[in-house]
């Protein structure tokens, strides 16, 4: 399946001051497909290490030795002549030696020939450990569950992909009902390549439900194998809770949901190895929405989300019929899933991304961005109704900003707010990142 994170490999692999990269995320989220593919296309040959169930190898790091002796072992281990600028080296599953990720600086300061690239489900974690970063020496990507885009071309809808990226609203305005209806599929197979797979395979919704069950119960597995036993209760109750904290009117994180009398303090460890592991997405409110957004954070308030929206389905079984026929899973859980949406295609563009809201007032903006040299006010409507007393009420006081709407709507400008269709967000953002500066 199509990848766009290919294009960055590639420019990687091009260019003049290459590292050895580390490829991250959470587990299953097609890391090692991509670099096999990767490898496959870009390559004469490839050398595939798994450092997890590959003991002779992880035997090569821990003896240590300078990177042409490693290299030389990887050679004769995988019977493969590695050739720089010819052969791709893979080293999977790093986290599992901490030895060869802290050989990658030697790869870089003594053989900056070969191409070396590693990946990792849960380095956040590792490093809380023993394992010394070589800081500096390395290039990293993230790799993301499959976004809307992904899942148009793994479809075959590969007509209606590239209309959403010519940006022409007159033929993705006449075309909505098609990208519609393929954003109610997406929102109940979610990114997570397996099950995206096994759909576009034809093998049925159930399957992709058990799919996405099984990716769970491998999360909950992790929680108790990498964790703190002390922290295993705690990184459970904050990952149960989380459909239910986007299901409120107002998505901010409250630790009193969790357990009555609870203190921030309690709970800061299991939030934060639940973000290290990928599966979490922090998002801090802002003070106020203005240059640069980073200098009005307020981290004592802040959203969670989830990684996938299929697996959100998946933990509070949202049944198919739900999401697949009718409108109502734009209205349903108040637009938790809508929201989660959106912000798994934001984050995919690299983009600053908070909130805004104020304690004396009930307005909220459901996210502040910042897109090169402006920021922006964004509200998030799960209906096509696109009345919006908050945002209104916001841009009254600030006449010197252009506000977004993301809704089930058309796009439309209207000057003072543009709504963007919920299908066309990723794409349209490109677009923004794209233009030159005034």
């Amino acid at each position: 399946m199509y990848r766009t994170v290919i294009q960055d490999l590639i420019h990687w692999k091009q260019s003049t001051i290459r590292k050895p990269l580390i490829l991250h995320g959470a587990r299953q989220v097609g890391k090692t497909y991509i670099l096999k593919e990767f490898g496959r296309k870009e390559y004469a040959q490839t050398v595939y290490v798994s450092l997890d169930r590959d003991e002779k190898a992880r035997q090569f790091f821990n003896e240590g030795g300078n990177a042409e002796k490693l290299i030389q072992l990887l050679s004769a281990h995988s019977e493969i002549d590695i050739i720089a600028d010819k052969t791709l080296i893979i080293l999977d599953e790093i986290q599992e030696c901490p030895a060869a990720l802290e050989a990658l600086k030697y790869f870089y300061e003594e053989t900056p020939q070969y191409h070396i690239v590693v990946a990792g489900s849960l380095l956040g974690i590792s490093l809380h450990g023993n394992a010394s970063f070589p800081v500096g020496k390395v290039d990293m990507i993230r790799l993301f569950p499959m976004t809307y885009e992904e899942f148009l071309a793994a479809m075959g809808k590969t007509s209606l992909l590239k209309t959403l990226q010519q940006q022409d609203w007159d033929i993705i305005n006449s075309l909505s009902d098609s990208f519609i209806d393929l954003l109610r599929q997406y929102y109940y197979v979610g990114g997570m390549p397996e099950a995206v797979l096994a759909y576009t395979e034809g093998h049925g919704l159930q399957e992709v439900r058990k799919i996405q069950k099984r990716i769970l119960s491998a999360y909950r597995y992790d929680f108790s194998k990498h964790s703190p036993l002390r922290e295993v209760p705690r990184i459970n109750m904050v990952w149960d809770s989380i459909p239910a904290q986007l299901a409120k009117d107002n998505r901010k994180f409250i630790y009193g949901a969790l357990k009555k009398g609870t203190r921030a303090a309690q709970f800061e460890e299991a939030i934060q190895w639940l973000i290290d592991a990928g599966l979490v997405y922090k998002v801090n409110r802002v003070t106020t929405i203005k240059m640069p957004l980073k200098f009005y954070e307020d981290f004592s308030a802040f959203k969670l989300f989830l990684l996938d929206i299929g697996l959100m389905g998946a933990m509070v079984d949202a049944p198919s019929s739900l999401v697949l026929i009718g409108n109502d899973i734009f209205k349903e859980y108040k637009g938790a899933f809508t929201e989660l949406f959106a912000y798994t295609q934001l984050v995919t563009t690299g983009i600053p991304i908070y909130y805004h809201s104020v304690d004396s007032s009930t307005i909220e903006i459901d996210f502040a961005l910042q897109i090169k040299e402006k920021v922006y006010p964004v509200e998030v409507k799960a209906e096509t109704n696109r009345q919006s007393k908050s945002l209104k009420t916001f841009m009254q006081d600030h006449l010197e900003l252009k506000a977004l709407r993301f809704s089930m709507q058309n796009h439309i400008d209207q000057g003072w707010m543009e709504n963007l269709p919920l299908y066309a967000i990723k794409e349209a953002i490109a677009a923004m990142q794209s233009l030159s500066p005034l």
